[in-house]
């Protein structure tokens, strides 16, 4: 299963099930798109598409919530249906679609798998300087924070095993921006699952306009000072339950 979260997506929505649809060693792969009720049809688009019931779904929701918010619905919505992999990409084209299948293989070892631009072999194109520094920096600041080994923390295209990912839900996701992405792979550190990183081309969106905003990423690093004030909190205590 692959979800794709969408709030004004109508742009570029067809053109990413076209090519997720195309790639041949994905054929036993469905799309659920989860749709923030957008305002421009996005929605619409999803449920004209030929193999809408098929191998295309729609989770509708009532209105833009979030994007943690949408991975959760979507999450819950793929593990009610019995999908032993869930993969999770932007609807805007800046993740390859047929990358998928790369990533998808690298989970025969590993429990999450992460498509990467910060590894050997990935890359950002079309990315002025100031935002390269901005998202480079930002994944340093929570590598050093958290003391998390992975190159690109705040990558939003993922793929992970079904017993990953209920753990994942067992120990419970809150952040709703951005920093969804950062939560889910603390989450997975601590729980000492296998993550892999696989290298990517991201690749600028051609239609439509970015959903980051200063709220968006000022959520993101108060939450990763929380996390591992939290963390450290948590460590102590066990320390101390330890018989002397």
């Amino acid at each position: 299963m692959i979800v794709v979260p969408t709030y004004e997506e109508a742009l570029t929505i067809s053109d990413l099930l076209r090519g997720l649809l195309a790639q041949t060693s994905l054929t036993d792969f469905h799309v659920l798109v989860v749709d923030d009720a957008s305002p421009d049809g996005t929605a619409t688009i999803v449920g004209a598409h030929p193999e809408f019931g098929t191998r295309v779904h729609l989770l509708n929701r009532p209105g833009k919530a979030g994007l943690g918010a949408a991975y959760r619905a979507g999450f819950n919505w793929a593990r009610t249906h019995g999908y032993d992999v869930v993969v999770q990409m932007d609807a805007d084209g800046s993740h390859p679609a047929d990358a998928v299948p790369r990533l998808v293989a690298a989970l025969q070892g590993a429990d999450l798998v992460v498509g990467s631009r910060y590894v050997r072999g990935g890359r950002t194109v079309d990315w002025p300087w100031h935002r390269r520094m901005i998202s480079s920096g930002g994944n340093l600041y929570v590598r050093l924070v958290l003391g998390l080994p992975v190159r690109d923390c705040t990558a939003g295209f993922r793929a992970y095993r079904r017993e990953a990912l209920a753990l994942l839900v067992e120990e419970g996701t809150h952040a709703d921006g951005y920093s969804f992405q950062i939560e889910t792979t603390w989450l997975a550190a601590r729980r000492d699952m296998r993550v892999v990183e696989v290298p990517i081309t991201f690749v600028e969106r051609r239609a439509g306009h970015s959903k980051m905003s200063t709220a968006i990423a000022a959520e993101a690093l108060w939450r990763v000072v929380m996390w591992r004030v939290r963390d450290g909190r948590a460590s102590s205590r066990r320390m101390q339950e330890q018989p002397a």
